[in-house]
């Protein structure tokens, strides 16, 4: 891939002698380091996948850019989001997984754990502020194309929706790529698709998709 299309702060560093994606930080789960960089591992990290394949998430990093996740869990790709970014509202639905994640936030000032539910902004909406440069959505649920549009308030007229699909929420008795097609035909109601692939060789049954407010 271009290294160009990396996020300011995301860099190729070695590792044991392989190179790999990172980021300054503390570490989170159990990722390698090397002195202040850890590494990013696209098998647990849908948007890591992405960025590893290739994919112009859009993001350009650094303390200006805000980004809204949705879809926390414990941590592993928010924290990774949060070294390189400003502001970084963090959407996580489960209590279980929110109290890892506020682990993580101990040590990023820039972390804003959020314990709530995506498919329902109204909810954080108060806390969001409004033009956000990025979300980011990993939410395995069903309706994932709905809770993008949904939360596309928040985002940036130049902003970038980086989305990944998991069929099986969606839909397990049918073949992913049909459901990939339904979920980019809603998408346009109020996205402009820029790219999506699939993150098979990373993550089996996902779609991952770059789009821009319609």
């Amino acid at each position: 891939m271009s290294d160009a299309a990396l996020p300011a702060g995301v860099e190729r560093r070695a590792f044991d002698g392989e190179e790999r994606l990172a980021t300054r930080g503390e570490p989170v789960y159990g990722e390698p380091t090397d002195g202040e960089w850890r590494a990013w591992n696209p098998n647990r990290s849908k948007l890591g996948a992405m960025l590893e394949l290739g994919m112009d998430a859009g993001l350009a990093g650094g303390d200006e850019e805000t980004v809204l996740y949705l879809g926390a869990a414990s941590g592993t790709t928010v924290s990774h989001v949060a070294d390189v970014s400003g502001p970084t509202y963090a959407v996580e639905f489960a209590a279980r997984p929110a109290r890892d994640l506020l682990e993580a936030a101990d040590s990023r000032p820039r972390l804003f754990p959020l314990l709530a539910d995506a498919r329902k902004p109204e909810t954080y909406a108060h806390v969001v502020e409004s033009d956000v440069g990025a979300i980011v959505q990993d939410v395995a649920t069903r309706g994932q194309a709905r809770v993008a549009l949904e939360n596309r308030q928040f985002l940036a007229d130049d902003g970038r929706l980086l989305l990944a699909v998991k069929a099986r929420s969606e839909d397990v008795t049918r073949e992913p790529a049909a459901v990939f097609a339904d979920v980019r035909e809603e998408l346009t109601e109020g996205y402009e698709i820029l790219e999506s692939r699939r993150l098979d060789d990373y993550h089996a049954d996902h779609l991952g998709i770059v789009a821009r407010p319609r």
